[in-house]
């Protein structure tokens, strides 16, 4: 089953120079509002990459939320369409990603990308790049920053304490606290969502971990190499 997405947005095959103006260009279509209803199902998506086959193995785990009950768990793999280049991520895994996602049953209301949303030198990370695709909210949940400072003095050791991560003065996210004492979480928005709303389902979807239960899982999957898709 396939969902409602934006097929005209763009090709993927581009040079650098192409896909840098292209994300200089979508950057302007990123709503940083809440325009999403009721949150019945979320779903976390996350990316292993086997360089010695040059193939991208995506995995997307669906929840159900506030329950966290895992309802669908799916595994896509194709070649890798672009080598790594930083800033550049989400051509190289969306694409992937995307496929992975079009085997879910049930559309989710929120999804959580392992990487940034708008916490980008061009706010394009691939939550927000997926976000655009999928016409659905997405946060970015990054274990490292990108770009961008915060005042570490600030930021408290305790589950739930988070402070502005600031670039070219402007705030671009947040650096969470998952779990008390362990390294904090890079939170930005990627689309149709808040930072403030962000921030408070990445701590609502966590469960203990540093990293949130959705793309905890999702990342687990995509490193599964005896997990097989089940038949239909």
């Amino acid at each position: 089953m396939s969902y409602p997405s934006n097929p005209a947005l763009h090709e993927w095959n581009l040079t650098r120079e192409e896909a840098i103006a292209l994300q200089q260009k979508l950057a302007a279509s990123i709503i940083l509002e809440d325009q999403l209803g009721e949150v019945r199902y979320v779903a976390g998506v996350d990316m292993a990459i086997n360089e010695e086959n040059a193939k991208a193995h995506a995995a997307v785990v669906l929840l159900t939320y506030p329950e966290l009950e895992v309802v669908e768990r799916h595994i896509y793999e194709e070649p890798l369409r672009m080598p790594y280049i930083p800033g550049l991520l989400s051509f190289r895994e969306a694409p992937c990603v995307l496929g992975a996602f079009a085997k879910l049953r049930q559309r989710p209301d929120l999804l959580m990308v392992d990487g940034q949303g708008i916490a980008h030198p061009r706010r394009m990370g691939i939550a927000s790049h997926l976000g655009l695709w999928l016409e659905l909210p997405t946060i970015g949940c990054a274990k490292s920053i990108l770009v961008g400072t915060y005042n570490k003095a600030e930021l408290g050791e305790e589950a739930g304490a988070h402070v502005p991560l600031i670039y070219k003065k402007e705030v671009i996210g947040a650096v969470v606290r998952t779990r008390t004492r362990v390294n904090p979480m890079i939170i930005s928005p990627g689309h149709k969502i808040s930072l403030e709303t962000s921030i408070k389902y990445v701590l609502a979807c966590s469960k203990g971990y540093r990293l949130p239960e959705t793309t905890r899982l999702a990342d687990k999957l995509s490193k599964d190499n005896s997990w097989q898709e089940p038949e239909r």
